[in-house]
């Protein structure tokens, strides 16, 4: 078994994905308000049998837990593989350990401080950067500042710092492996940052372990982060602790914002154990670095975010610091940063106000309820009396349970008694419904795709087809792994090069699959017509899942009382869903190939 398929194997979708959004049983499905763009009707779907999910309302996309968290968190294949590894337990190697030994990482810590030492210097003295120090200027980042985090420039050139290092001594396999510059397709490289402000990344003990970069111009993304290496991997760092861990240990308190600028205001302004999360969720491996500090947590993260942190880490924050965590409710529209720099005594005032994760949470969610209905009751114990649920602290339970209790005038013996039903369920302590148990055998066709793995070898095997007009779409392949092939096949001019633009534990994927599918096996005259029928049998799974999926939501919404124009728009989706399918029943009976609509 592959470690893909272990992951796969030991995490359940529903347990990830309440993470994010509450889910309701809907059938045999859970819905929930999509995680990706706002609404009032839910409109997101997911599949427990299938281990998958579908936004059937703006998003209009779908996939399995891999794809949903490289779209929720921004992340990578590989990313999202070792942050699911890392919650169920399968060790899964970065991607630079095959590339990088142990005894070298001291040498991409001497390369990351030869670039921050030729950063810094180009924004303070070089004329090029005199839009970078306006900037500066602008955010009030002092000299002192500037210093203190040696903040830097990056010139608008494609190889100014590739120039600098290699004349120091330093190849260009040192530079990829540090994330410093990118590898060109036809070869060669060219310098990562380009025309940015540099916020050079600090672990610990105060090695630079990779830079984040704020774009001086319209280029996107605004910001952008060094790539995972042997020494850096964003979801382990807290952006400042090197220059905050004295402040932590001394106040026994930390504070967790999300930006760079907000942690940099906060330390100008004397909050000194101020740290940021990288712009990313909180992770457990975050917490367990500030664990070894500080037992005392505070959240200060923007409305939305701190909503879903209360809502829905909580429980897992405080299980992993053995403490209760706090937030701070900031106000409408302000972040950490905006807050400090009006008047440092609110921030101040806001701090001392700090309020625990869990009554917070109780806010949030009973914020938009009606508790005099029983409808509304029953709501407020189906999303809360999960999270109390995972909680490990028997006695901050029990006071839970009876808050709860209080506020929807039932007893505390009925709510324990659900309480033992949620945590007798594998996923009741996390996702807040049952999880519905699948047997083994119908699993394995959810972790592997015989189909989508025979079209790839013929892919690979017989590079000729990528001529022929006939191709998948990339959502014709449900295994993120898949997909992540077939979408670095259509940039690739061969193997190696394909080889090149995949994670290491893909690549072994992409092993395997060449040595199950024997080459013997594909050596015949009927390569095309073989590869032809392939891609119809992959439109035909992808549109029938839709149409079975669809119908589903069509028959609910039309139970619930849908509006008028929703049913029509989703009746309307599934006559083009029907009309498609005709297309592919045509093409087969004819034998014709197909030309992967682009729609």
């Amino acid at each position: 078994m592959s470690v893909i398929e272990e992951v796969k194997q030991r995490v359940d979708i529903v347990d990830i994905i309440s993470q994010y959004t509450s889910l309701t049983k809907s059938g045999r499905t859970l819905r929930g308000l999509c995680p990706f763009h706002s609404e009032k009707t839910p409109s997101f779907f997911v599949y427990p049998e299938q281990q998958s999910w579908h936004c059937f309302g703006a998003c209009g996309t779908g996939g399995d837990v891999f794809s949903f968290l490289m779209k929720k968190e921004g992340l990578d294949f590989g990313e999202a593989l070792r942050l699911l590894g890392e919650r169920v337990g399968v060790g899964i190697p970065s991607r630079s350990e095959s590339r990088v030994g142990k005894d070298e990482k001291e040498r991409l810590y001497q390369i990351n401080e030869a670039a921050a030492r030729y950063f810094h210097e180009l924004l303070l003295n070089s004329p090029a950067a005199e839009k970078a120090r306006e900037y500066a200027a602008d955010r009030d980042l002092s000299s002192e500042t500037i210093v203190s985090f040696r903040l830097g420039f990056s010139l608008n050139s494609w190889d100014a710092l590739k120039k600098y290092l290699e004349e120091r001594g330093h190849n260009e396999k040192e530079l990829l492996n540090g994330g410093l510059v990118t590898e060109k397709e036809a070869g060669g490289s060219y310098d990562r940052f380009r025309n940015r402000l540099m916020f050079p990344i600090r672990d610990a003990k105060g090695h630079i372990i990779g830079f984040g970069a704020r774009a001086l111009d319209d280029s996107l993304p605004k910001y952008l982060n060094s790539p995972q290496t042997a020494v850096f991997d964003k979801g382990s760092i807290l952006y400042g602790i090197d220059l905050a861990a004295p402040a932590i240990r001394e106040r026994d308190t930390v504070v967790i914002v999300e930006g760079f600028m907000d942690a940099i205001t906060a330390h100008r302004c004397g909050f000194t154990n101020v740290v940021a999360s990288m712009g990313t969720a909180v992770t457990e491996k975050q917490i367990n670095i500030l664990k070894r500090l500080t037992r005392n947590v505070i959240l200060a993260l923007d409305a939305d975010a701190a909503g879903e942190e209360a809502m829905l880490r909580s429980v897992g924050y405080e299980n992993t610091l053995g403490a209760e965590v706090r937030v701070i409710a900031l106000p409408e529209g302000k972040d950490p940063d905006s807050v400090i720099k009006e008047d440092a005594r609110i921030w101040q005032d806001l701090l001392g106000k700090a309020m625990p994760i869990m009554d917070y949470t109780f806010s949030m969610i009973t914020a938009g309820l009606d508790l005099s209905t029983a409808r509304d009751k029953s709501l407020a114990v189906d999303r809360l009396l999960p999270i109390i649920a995972g909680m490990n602290d028997i006695v901050r339970q029990g006071h839970y349970l009876e808050k709860l209790s209080r506020l929807v005038n039932v007893t505390g013996r009925n709510l324990e008694n659900v309480l033992r039903r949620i945590k007798s369920t594998p996923a009741g302590s996390r996702a807040g419904v049952a999880r519905q148990r699948v047997p083994e055998q119908s699993l394995r066709s959810v972790y592997s795709s015989p189909l989508e793995e025979y079209c790839l070898a013929l892919l690979l095997q017989h590079p000729e087809l990528k001529e022929c007009s006939q191709e998948p779409l990339p959502e014709y392949f449900e295994n993120s792994e898949n997909r992540e092939i077939f979408t670095a096949w259509l940039q690739s001019s061969d193997i190696l090069s394909l080889k090149g633009r995949l994670d290491t534990v893909i690549q072994e994927h992409l092993d395997s699959i060449m040595d199950r599918m024997k080459k013997k096996d594909l050596e015949d005259n009927r390569i095309e017509p073989r590869y032809t029928d392939c891609v119809l049998r992959l439109r035909e799974r992808f549109l029938r899942s839709l149409e079975v999926k669809k119908e589903a939501v069509l028959a609910l919404e039309a139970e619930q009382g849908g509006s008028a124009a929703d049913l029509a728009k989703l009746k309307e989706q599934g006559v083009d869903i029907s009309t498609q399918l005709g297309e592919v029943f045509t093409q087969k009976s004819r034998g014709a190939g197909i030309k992967g609509s682009k729609k």
